[in-house]
């Protein structure tokens, strides 16, 4: 049980630390990244400086810098579970006579996900260039607050349009930027929004049936051993009825790499659905995320410098259209500025 406890309270400090995350991610100056700030000032003391160094380096070319690593590790973990899943878990399932449509379900999402996958990084996510600069500021309206008329990228050196933002990994503006994603080695923006929303639901799709086909195993395999209705002797010799705990701990040492697999796949499924929550959150209400980080900044400043000091600040969105146009504009973006009235 000592083993099982540790475990539990290993899964409650991972999604502790999630929410936190969320929670702070959009505030200027954060509890969590003072205390990061923090930190780091107390570590640099003992840290050598040559350490401290190639650390930071190391981080630099992994976060602010284009790399395969993290696409390379996001195949091998599909790879590792979906091993798992067929060496044990569809072996197990088969010779139990589960249903092959259920038994195939993960590798058609799997499929699905992969194809999805390759699209997003892959795709153009909606560059800004000289070319197209001109076009694509008549498509979206400057709503004075999080993007103003006007503005000239210093890097890029063309306008920018509304809602883009240079991207300092990519070394490019992006039109309706929404974030750089280091899983995709690539940024999110009008013209692969579509298609990364499909991964994240695809990829939560591909996780939650991988939970569900190995814990229906598990959960078969417990109901014909009938260990449910036993009893077992503690350490003072006492016979107990059979609990939950010591069911799972029964269900490790028979299936250690089964109930880790599980372990796994149930946290990936609990942090990816709450991130799809999230993106359909904002294609539903036609925000970005960078959009959505700025609110909640400007949500808290009285005015802005080109605004009078006696003027509150008041952002609005103005680019949401309805929950309907709002999807289908994720699919399909715009070309040119749309009117209310069509004449």
């Amino acid at each position: 049980m000592d083993f099982l406890t540790l475990f539990l309270i290993y899964l409650c400090f991972v999604l502790a630390v999630t929410a936190l995350l969320c929670l702070c991610s959009g505030r200027k100056e954060a509890f969590l990244t003072r205390s990061i700030n923090r930190a780091s000032q107390i570590l640099s003391l003992v840290i050598p400086t040559q350490l401290q160094r190639a650390t930071h380096q190391a981080l630099h070319r992994l976060f602010h810098t284009r790399s395969c690593l993290f696409m390379v590790l996001h195949v091998a973990l599909q790879a590792a579970v979906f091993g798992e899943y067929t060496w044990e878990v569809f072996v197990y399932c088969w010779e139990l006579q589960f249903h092959l449509l259920l038994l195939l379900l993960p590798y058609l999402l799997l499929v699905g996900n992969l194809g999805c996958f390759l699209l997003c990084s892959r795709a153009n996510p909606g560059t800004v260039t000289k070319c197209n600069a001109a076009s694509l500021v008549k498509v979206y309206a400057y709503d004075g607050v999080l993007f103003q008329r006007g503005l000239v990228c210093p890097t890029c050196t063309v306008e920018k349009p509304a809602r883009s933002k240079h991207c300092s990994v990519c070394r490019t503006c992006v039109h309706r930027f929404d974030h750089h994603c280091v899983w995709v080695n690539n940024c999110i923006g009008a013209s692969n929004a579509g298609v990364f929303l499909l991964y994240l639901l695809s990829l939560t799709a591909t996780a939650g049936a991988v939970a569900a086909v190995t814990a229906a195993l598990l959960i078969h395999v417990l109901l014909l051993s009938d260990i449910m209705h036993s009893t077992y002797l503690d350490a003072q010799g006492q016979e107990h009825p059979v609990e939950i705990p010591f069911l799972v701990q029964h269900l490790f040492l028979t299936f250690p790499r089964i109930v880790f697999m599980l372990g796994f796949v149930i946290l990936l499924t609990l942090v990816l659905g709450g991130y799809c929550s999230f993106s359909l959150y904002l294609a539903l209400t036609n925000q970005t995320t960078n959009e959505w980080c700025k609110s909640q900044r400007f949500g808290g400043s009285p005015h802005l410098p080109s605004q009078p000091q006696d003027r509150p600040l008041v952002y609005k969105n103005i680019y949401s259209k309805g929950i309907w146009r709002n999807l289908k504009e994720i699919f399909n973006p715009p070309t040119v500025l749309e009117t209310k009235k069509k004449t």
